[in-house]
Parts: C-alpha cells; structure tokens; sequence
C-alpha cells in the first residue's frame, strides 16, 4: 500500500470515527484519544495516591514489580526478588533499561525513587504507607539493590507494585515543576508531552521501551467527567474509546454494532468514612439545626441504624442498573483477604430506627454527607440515594458534593462528618484498604493515611501489623479476615459496593478489560493485532 493510498485510507476512517485502526495494515495505526472519566490532579507519580493520576503515571513510569489483568505480582523493572533475611529483600534489576532521555536504568536510581516518597510534602494522601517498612536502601551493584525493612516484611513486593521508579536526577524536581512538564523522566511505554488541568494528557510513544514499542504512536487522555459528553465524544468519532460507560447508557451501548463494550468486576470499594473519633462533630444537627452536643457517630448503635436504613440492592439495581456488587468487604472474591463470612447489610428500616431510638435520637438528627461529584460512577447519584434512605430512617440528610479536586483537600483536614471514598486494593490484597483506611492514623508510621474518620481500634492495629509480618499466606489471610470482620462489624467504614469496571471502544479496537480498573493505552489494540 503506497502512503498516498495510506493518507486517503486513514482520512475516510477518521471520518468514520474510527480512527486509523481500521487501517488494513493494524500496524499502520498512529494515535489514539481516551475518554477518561474522572480528573487527574497532579503529574507527579509521588505526590497523591489518587487512581486517575496513577493512571497517567503508569504510562511514563514503571515500577519494579508490576500486576496483570488479574493483579497477580509480574516482574516489572525488577526481573526477580526474594526475601534472603527476615529483614531484607533483595531485588535483580533488568538489564538494558533506558530512560526517556537515554540514559541508563539502574539501581541508584530506585533508591531515589523509594526515598522521594517520604520526601513529598502536603501530599493529602501519600504513598509512605508502602514505604514506611524500608529502613534503609542498599545498592550492592548497578543491577542489585537491597532493602532491609523493620522486622519481618513479606509483602514488600506487593507494595512496591504501587511506587514509580524515575531517574535518579529528576528525583528532586518539585511536584509544581513536575506538572508543568519537567522532571518526567521515566522508562514506561510513553513520553510526556503535555498536562492542560481539566482537559488532557498527551503522551508520545518510547520507541525504546524495553517491552517493544506499541501500536499507537500518540496518545491523548481526554478529561471527560462528565457522562453525556464522555458518550457523545465516542459516538461523533472524537475519541476511540472511553473507560467507565455510564450505567444509564450501557445496555443500549451494547448492542451499537460500531461498538464493542468489556466488563470486570473491580477491586475498589465504595463506602463511607464515618467520623467515630472527635466528641463533637462539624456536619451532625439537633432538628432545629443547632450542632449536636455530643458526636452521634461514636456510638455503635447509630454506625448500625446508617448501614440497615441503606438498600444497597436498590442502588446496584436502580443507581447503578447492575453494574455493581453489593458488599461488606474490602476485597471481593477471591481476593487474597477477602472474608466469606462477612455479607452485604440487607435493608432492615424497623431496625435503623429501633438502633436509633436505643441510642437516644428517637426523632433522629440531621446530618450533611459529603461526596466527590466527578470521581466515581454514578457518585453524586449514590450519594443523592444514600441521603433519602438515612432521611426515611429518621437522620434527615443534607447532600455536598463537589470536584475531587477540591473534595480531596478538604477531606484529608478533617472537614467532613460522613462522607463518600473508593479505594482500590492496589497490592492485591486486603492489607491495603485496611492499612489505609482503619488502622489508627499514625503518620510516623505510614499508617492511616486516608483514614478520614479517625477510626482506632487496638485489635485491628494489632492484627494488620502482625498479619504484614507473618510470611505464610494461610496465616497471614487469616489475620487479615479477622481484622476485616472486627472492622467492618464495627463499621469503622460503611461498605457499599464493588463497581462493575466497563469501558466501550470503536470496532476495530480491542480492550482486556482490568480488576484494577486502569486503563492502559498500550493494551489497547487494533483488532488483529498481537
């Protein structure tokens, strides 16, 4: 095929709205655009562990150890690992690696990596708690580094699946600098080429790349939140393909024939945080809106009148239309930790308000619940739904939501009562929505670092500590599942729901859809190709 033929070729597919993957030659194909459905914040691997900018930054950056489709440990920059003391990992490092601007991977530069993330100031979620268990970095030689951790640490490489590994050099760059394009040296799949906040990422291929280079010589992020407009820009051709189809549109996108649409139930929770810690509360009201003198949320019986009042049936059956799984873990199954025993809340409405009375409300109270509106599917709908459940159930309940952007800063001062997070198990296991989110906050440690409603209880610390240091899986699970059921019994979080992960692409492309929800634009693939 002569290029001029290509150019005309490629020309009428673009007005398809198909882009060049309908090209007869798949490997012809050049660029592809990328609804994305929530924001990304930052450019910086380090500054916030926030999913949409983990997103972007597995595109620029690698990291040691890497997760498949199914979250199962593959090698990444790292080609093996082993634990050779209680207190020490060894990691071999692959050989040939080059950064973005030629120069060489090696070992220096992972220890820089690792000790960036402590170094990160005003991050409103850090990622320390997966670095906190490294004392001291050791590189034997320029493939060899090794790590001694405080005790025992079997999960080390689970964790640094999460830490993205960029060149030594760029390793003091300012996260400000970072988002306006400096300091993005790394060894993924794809180049930075621009960050405009609010509207897109552009990304130029690594023709370098250690995996061999991909199909799509550019690729492009479009930040689209909004649904309507994330459905019309797949529809009219303007992007080839979008992550997180909204639920409304899913069933009559499913049978587009210039469609094709995949699906996999996520790891990520949807819950709320519950302020269970402070004696007084900012967002919790007597009926004539006067702040209540004493925190409601501190006593079990009120945490257990919330959970019974929400029909989480009727949300995944009418807010989410069926794309989510009702939950009362942290991980579904069968992920490493998940607890069998533990069942989804049904609606029990006589109970709520029979707990309530107990409690001494037995007009009730008045609440406001707080929510991102742009982050999760269907997050300002769920939080519309879950305030008319509470309200029927006697705590009349007011509706906040805003950008996650703004969500996030205010939620990690402290700001809110009762209010809406996902989380994404991110080491494949349940350790990290528990370490994250209900051991007891303990910033010196690495621990609680989302952990919005101050939940502590001794028990739950002292298993989830203990279950990191335990090197049998059978064992360590085991505690794992106890600190879940004490937990989540306690309702230190309230548990919603797993989301159902869908993403729609023009035909002519193909998507392996993820549990991790990414979406990686090197595993999309013109169809045919290999």
């Amino acid at each position: 095929m002569n290029s001029q033929i290509r150019r005309a070729l490629a020309a009428l597919c673009t007005a398809a709205g198909i882009g060049l993957a309908c090209s007869a030659n798949p490997a012809a194909a050049q660029e592809l655009r990328i609804g994305m459905g929530a924001d990304v914040t930052s450019i910086d691997p380090h500054f916030v562990n926030l999913f949409p900018n983990n997103n972007i930054a597995w595109h620029i950056f690698d990291a040691l150890v890497m997760l498949d489709a199914d979250s199962r440990l593959i090698p990444g920059l790292a080609t093996s690992w082993k634990q050779i003391a209680d207190d020490t990992w060894e990691f071999k490092l692959r050989k040939g690696v080059k950064f973005h601007d030629g120069s060489d991977f090696g070992a220096d530069d992972v220890a820089a990596s690792i000790e960036r993330v402590s170094q990160i100031k005003n991050s409103p979620g850090p990622f320390t708690v997966y670095t906190k268990a490294i004392v001291k970095s050791e590189v034997v030689d320029p493939l060899t580094i090794r790590f001694k951790t405080n005790g025992s640490y079997p999960l080390l490489a689970n964790d640094l699946s999460t830490i993205y590994i960029m060149s030594k050099k760029s390793a003091g760059v300012s996260s400000e600098d970072m988002n306006a394009g400096k300091g993005q040296n790394g060894t993924g799949p794809y180049k930075f080429v621009r960050f405009a906040r609010g509207d897109r990422v552009e990304l130029a291929r690594n023709d370098a790349y250690w995996q061999g280079k991909g199909p799509w010589e550019k690729v492009t992020f479009r930040i689209l939140p909004n649904d309507p407009a994330r459905i019309a820009a797949l529809l009219s051709g303007d992007v080839q393909a979008i992550e997180n189809i909204p639920t409304a549109d899913f069933a009559k996108l499913k049978t587009n024939t210039g469609i094709d649409v995949s699906t996999k139930t996520s790891h990520r929770i949807i819950f709320f945080h519950i302020d269970t810690n402070r004696m007084h509360t900012p967002f919790a009201f007597d009926k004539n809106g006067k702040p209540l003198d004493v925190n409601p949320f501190r006593d079990l019986r009120v945490r257990q009148a919330i959970s019974k009042a929400i029909d989480r049936e009727a949300i995944r059956s009418r807010v989410m239309e069926g794309l989510s799984l009702p939950s009362a873990n942290l991980v579904p199954a069968p992920m490493f930790g998940h607890n069998p025993a533990l069942k989804p809340e049904k609606l029990d409405l006589d109970g709520a308000k029979r707990l309530l009375k107990e409690a001494g409300y037995p007009d009730g109270f008045q609440m406001t619940l707080h929510a991102p509106n742009n982050r999760y599917v269907n997050d300002d709908q769920i939080a519309q739904a879950v305030a008319a459940m509470l309200t029927r159930a006697g705590i009349q309940t007011k509706v906040e939501t805003m950008p996650m952007n703004v969500y996030l800063g205010r939620a990690s001062k402290l700001d809110f009562s009762f209010a809406m997070l996902g989380w994404g198990a991110s080491t494949a296991e349940s350790s990290s929505p528990l370490r994250s989110h209900l051991v007891t906050n303990d910033p010196a440690r690495g621990m609680g670092t989302f952990a919005w409603g101050r939940y502590s209880h001794p028990r739950v610390d002292e298993l989830t500590v203990k279950a990191l240091a335990t090197k049998d899986d059978k064992a360590r699970e085991k505690l794992l599942q106890e600190a879940t059921a004490i937990a989540l019994n306690d309702l230190g979080i309230v548990p919603i729901h797993h989301q159902i992960n869908t993403w729609a692409t023009k035909k002519g492309i193909v998507y392996a859809p993820r549990i991790d929800e990414y979406t990686l634009a090197f595993h999309f693939k013109p169809t045919g190709a290999k």
